[in-house]
């Protein structure tokens, strides 16, 4: 069986981020920290967000949670009231409108399309607009489709900011890092005047291959931090005091392991992008950033299987490959392949399902 499901990288923590890790628990790291974070992580991601954003945050504008996820989770539970909305480009991850939903929100998804690299249009961001919208969700790079914002993009989203002074950005920028041959762009710095209305949630799973180790932060109004940690203080309290050590050293530390796994993420993508476009019938957009090929197979639905759901278990039982549905991401017709796995499996796994496929044909 070859797995083309799993959104982690195939990797292990780089040896340094370990060795921090050994280091703190020698010294003794066995107690409670900060609700928010140790000063070190939080003054750590701080200056890596501004790095990266052109922003002025400090550790006091920055929260610790339990990775990105639970960054969201407490971010939403915090910001909205029953009834308010939220933006969500789609296809998405199919915990942004879940997450929203659990905490009293509407989200609103606005189509995106492959024919333009799934990019974002002002029209189609400006009508979702209501007098309950509270924030637009970007995720650039993005899961499941590997697309990148560009500027007009950008602009888009910032044009429709300026337009209501009640919305916020809430950028989820995860897989920042892991972006091929194309720019990737801040909102903050295309728009420095948005700059106090974007919330940036970010963390270190997928760059530094620690998705076990639960780091996730959120930086934003002081205001807003202060009732995440009110929320996170009467539910998980702090994560883990070892991870928030480790994560120190991933931010802090040597990138060269972040260039090297970006370099073999890179030489897979190119591989599994020429083998599906091979196979007849998939249409591909490229996908530029994180480790997702999410590609359309529409052409093969409708006869031996119903939907997407149904090609995916064709696929594991004919081809002993897995696959995610496109559907769950709202995006029926299609499927998702991750590529952090093996050369090896990339080139096999996409030949079994160019096989799978071919059954369907005949």
């Amino acid at each position: 069986m070859i797995a083309f499901g799993v959104g982690e990288p195939d990797f292990d923590t780089p040896e340094h981020i370990k060795d921090a890790a050994i280091a703190a628990m020698k010294k003794g790291c066995g107690k409670y920290t900060a609700v928010s974070g140790t000063p070190e992580l939080r003054a750590a991601a701080a200056a890596d967000l501004n790095a990266a954003h052109g922003t002025a945050h400090t550790a006091e504008s920055v929260i610790v949670s339990v990775g990105a996820k639970h960054s969201l989770f407490n971010l939403f539970m915090a910001m909205l009231d029953d009834g308010d909305e939220v933006i969500v480009p789609s296809p998405c991850w199919v915990s942004y409108p879940e997450i929203v939903a659990m905490a009293g929100g509407k989200p609103v998804l606005v189509e995106t399309s492959p024919d333009d690299g799934y990019q974002l249009h002002y029209e189609s961001l400006a009508r979702a607009v209501t007098p309950k919208t509270r924030a637009i969700v970007l995720n650039s790079p993005t899961n499941p489709t590997g697309a990148v914002y560009g500027k007009e993009a950008m602009e888009a989203v910032a044009r429709v900011l300026r337009e209501n002074k009640e919305v916020y950005a809430v950028t989820d920028d995860i897989y920042r890092k892991l972006v091929y041959g194309v720019e990737w762009l801040s909102l903050p710095r295309v728009a420095p005047d948005l700059a106090d209305r974007v919330i940036l949630v970010d963390g270190v799973s997928k760059t530094y291959a620690m998705t076990g180790w639960r780091i996730g932060f959120t930086a934003g109004p002081k205001e807003l931090i202060k009732a995440m940690d009110t929320l996170q203080g009467q539910s998980t309290t702090n994560a883990a005091a070892v991870a928030q050590a480790a994560a120190v050293a991933a931010l802090t530390g040597a990138q060269d392991s972040v260039l090297a796994m970006h370099g073999e993420f890179d030489k897979r993508r190119h591989a599994m992008v020429e083998g599906l476009r091979a196979i007849p019938k998939v249409k591909l957009h490229e996908p530029r950033g994180a480790f997702y090929c999410f590609p359309d197979v529409s052409a093969y639905v409708g006869g031996k299987v119903k939907d997407d759901v149904a090609l995916a278990e064709w696929l594991l039982d004919k081809g002993r490959v897995a696959v995610v549905p496109g559907s769950g991401f709202f995006a029926p017709g299609f499927i998702r392949l991750s590529y952090a796995t093996s050369m090896a499996n990339v080139n096999e796994g996409v030949k079994r399902i160019g096989e799978a496929l071919a059954l369907l044909a005949g």
